[in-house]
């Protein structure tokens, strides 16, 4: 089963696959030329990576049939099913997609519902529950009342939610959270109050923080346009520029105007906001 499935990979490598027809463009090559034999994704210079790998299947599916071909995503798919997924957080995220890929996660999804906790939390923290809505929804589950009472509960002051119950509010997990709960039918004042706490954190020169105070980066101003998707409004004016700014020529990007790093996880989740397409994927 390896040797084919590094057959078939090597096969399709050599096919150059261009997807310039693809929302991000040169930024859907450089994320495909991070595929490797087994059928991860890694970083330049690093090694296949699970948590990564799922990113980028997910970033790929948003994109398009047009940009990821069927055997790429095979491959891509059976080497997140041979991958262990410790704990709620990392067991959702490959769910979730796994599921925009098309493959069965039923095992996955009975699995899930083993971190479930009495409180509605699923797993230890705010973002685990997130995260478990999310994953539960993308495979046609309900979320629980209970969950999404407690979901409700940690929405702080400030409109915003945090990683861990008590912490601080932050852009990433109040996008998540709203897109979790949009998904689950959640609509009306936390939605709005989000949207209120997120506006708060944009910058000026369009690109919004992790929390206030901070330089705009890419993946929170990623994460803030799909927020404002998922609840059916425009994305604020300026953050769809400053994604652009950050561009590099190989079609990855920066993670903020003075630092690159991790740039195959970056282009990874900006490509669901290019493509206009909050979680769950559909």
């Amino acid at each position: 089963m390896v040797l084919r499935i590094v057959a078939l990979l090597v096969a399709v490598l050599a096919l150059a696959v261009p997807a310039t027809g693809a929302p991000g463009g040169t930024s859907v090559s450089y994320l495909l030329a991070r595929q490797g034999a087994d059928g991860g994704f890694a970083e330049p210079a690093g090694s296949s990576d699970p948590t990564l790998s799922a990113w980028a299947l997910l970033a790929l599916e948003a994109a398009g049939p047009q940009a990821f071909g069927r055997e790429r995503k095979e491959i891509a798919v059976e080497y997140l099913l041979r991958q262990p997924a410790p704990g709620a957080a990392a067991l959702s995220l490959r769910i979730l997609a796994l599921s925009a890929a098309g493959a069965r996660v039923e095992a996955l999804v009975e699995r899930l519902g083993s971190f479930r906790r009495p409180d509605g939390r699923i797993g230890p923290l705010v973002n685990s529950t997130i995260w478990s809505v999310l994953a539960l929804r993308s495979a046609g589950r309900p979320a629980g009342t209970q969950t999404l009472g407690y979901l409700r509960r940690q929405q702080g002051r400030s409109g915003g939610w945090s990683w861990a119950p008590g912490g601080a509010a932050d852009s990433n997990d109040t996008a998540a959270a709203i897109q979790a709960l949009r998904a689950a039918g959640v609509g009306g004042t936390p939605i709005a109050r989000g949207l209120t706490y997120l506006r708060r954190l944009q910058n000026r020169d369009g690109g919004f923080a992790l929390v206030r105070g901070r330089p705009s980066d890419t993946q929170s101003t990623a994460w803030a346009i799909q927020a404002f998707l998922a609840a059916g409004k425009r994305p604020p004016r300026g953050a769809y520029p400053f994604l652009a700014r950050l561009r590099r020529v190989d079609g990855s990007y920066r993670y903020s105007a003075r630092y690159v790093t991790t740039p195959a996880w970056v282009t990874a989740q900006v490509l669901p906001a290019l493509a206009r397409k909050p979680f769950p994927l559909r």
